[in-house]
């Protein structure tokens, strides 16, 4: 019987994902050596870094790729010729709607000014705002999307969302994106939770931002490119926004870049799934990738080359 041949990035995962089925052939590779075999099954690369090690995959025999992480902007240019890629739906939106809603909370009770406080030492009470009554949209009601408002559910929040098509969802008010404007505009809290890519791009750009009432608050937990990073500044310089991001357009954020001392402004650096929750996550649905192919079946995820 010839055997399945798996590469997982690291020892970790390795070892998370065993135990595996009889004829399962598991080797470590992180892409940067030369290949352990001429062929392979399934290939894990590192969870950082994607795009730019998938050209360690030419000319070599892979019968599905599978990353660690949901978004797959930029894989396409360079995924080899004639191989499958799955994405990892199913391992972050739990970290991320909890890092959504902690940054929320967050800027909306002046945390960071209490931190920056106890470095020195002061007493330094203020008068919050609550999250509680707040008008929140959510743009994007995919699975990190859903996974946000399941955890809004308890914080007595105004729930809406936007989405490609209107509907009601899960008891929760979609709105179509051609309605974005308006919506914003009846927004205390906005939570983007898009994916990147073209068809994102500057969706948040100044008029969108315009269209938000004086003193919301802009979440981000997609992609840095969904908004418009000049007119996010200059609508923070001015005190019209805040805003709390774990992603950034350009990212990693220059040292030199406004938005670290723009005040009203928390920053993240791109941490939403990187949890101990994604561990138990990504080590389920690489094991489930395995015992679906030693069956027979086709893989779960697949976003290119299917």
């Amino acid at each position: 019987m010839t055997p399945l041949v798996v590469s997982v990035p690291t020892d970790q995962l390795a070892a998370d994902i065993r135990p595996l089925p009889d004829g399962v052939d598991l080797v470590v590779w992180d892409l940067a050596s030369p290949a352990p075999r001429d062929r392979f099954d399934l290939v894990v690369p590192p969870y950082m870094g994607l795009a730019k090690v998938l050209s360690a995959l030419e000319g070599i025999p892979v019968g599905l790729i599978q990353s660690q992480s949901i978004g797959y902007e930029g894989v396409a240019d360079e995924l080899p010729a004639g191989q499958r890629f799955a994405n990892a739906t199913s391992v972050h939106e739990t970290s991320t709607a909890e890092l959504a809603v902690g940054l929320a909370l967050a800027a909306q009770r002046g945390i960071p000014s209490f931190v920056r406080a106890q470095e020195e030492r002061r007493w330094a009470p203020i008068f919050a705002d609550s999250l509680a009554d707040q008008r929140v949209t959510l743009l994007g009601y995919g699975g990190v999307g859903k996974a946000i408002a399941a955890r809004l559910a308890g914080f007595e929040v105004h729930l809406r969302a936007v989405a490609t098509h209107a509907r009601t969802e899960d008891g929760v008010d979609v709105a179509a994106l051609d309605d974005l404007p308006a919506v914003l505009a009846e927004t205390d809290v906005l939570i983007a939770a898009l994916p990147g890519g073209d068809a994102t791009a500057g969706l948040i750009d100044d008029a969108m931002l315009a269209a938000l009432p004086d003193g919301a608050l802009v979440v981000n937990v997609g992609r840095g490119t969904l908004i418009d990073t000049d007119a996010l500044v200059q609508h923070v310089r001015r005190g019209r926004l805040r805003a709390a991001l774990d992603v950034t357009d350009p990212e990693p954020l220059p040292a030199d870049h406004p938005l670290w001392t723009l005040d009203g402004v928390l920053i993240a650096p791109h941490v939403g799934g990187a949890t101990s929750a994604m561990r138990a996550r990504i080590a389920k649905l690489v094991r489930t990738q395995i015992e679906r192919l030693a069956a027979g079946e086709e893989p779960l995820n697949v976003v290119l080359g299917g």
